[in-house]
């Protein structure tokens, strides 16, 4: 696992604030590796999820850090959705 997953995991541990996820998605952090945010909150994963976004690290970092929109992201190629887009949104609204 990198360090931008490991860093990342905990991240959104904490902006969840040890709340969980209802529903299962996957980040998918290209030439990293893929984050599961699920019920138990986030962890380093590649299962199957109901949605996955997939971005650069310096787009899911500029997310994290809040210096990036996630719907501006997606609206301007830089995040990819497969799957569910309303769990998307929901997502997006826990991490904003």
């Amino acid at each position: 696992m990198s360090d931008v997953v490991t860093q990342a995991v905990a991240a959104l541990n904490e902006k969840m604030g040890g709340a969980g996820f209802d529903g299962t998605a996957k980040f998918t952090i290209n030439d990293e590796g893929s984050i599961i945010i699920d019920g138990d909150g986030a962890r380093a994963g590649d299962d199957d999820a109901d949605v996955t976004l997939s971005a650069s690290a310096e787009t899911f970092q500029a997310i994290l850090e809040g210096e990036q929109n996630a719907t501006a992201a997606f609206m301007t190629g830089n995040l990819s959705v497969d799957g569910d887009m309303g769990l998307a949104m929901k997502l997006a609204g826990v991490l904003a």
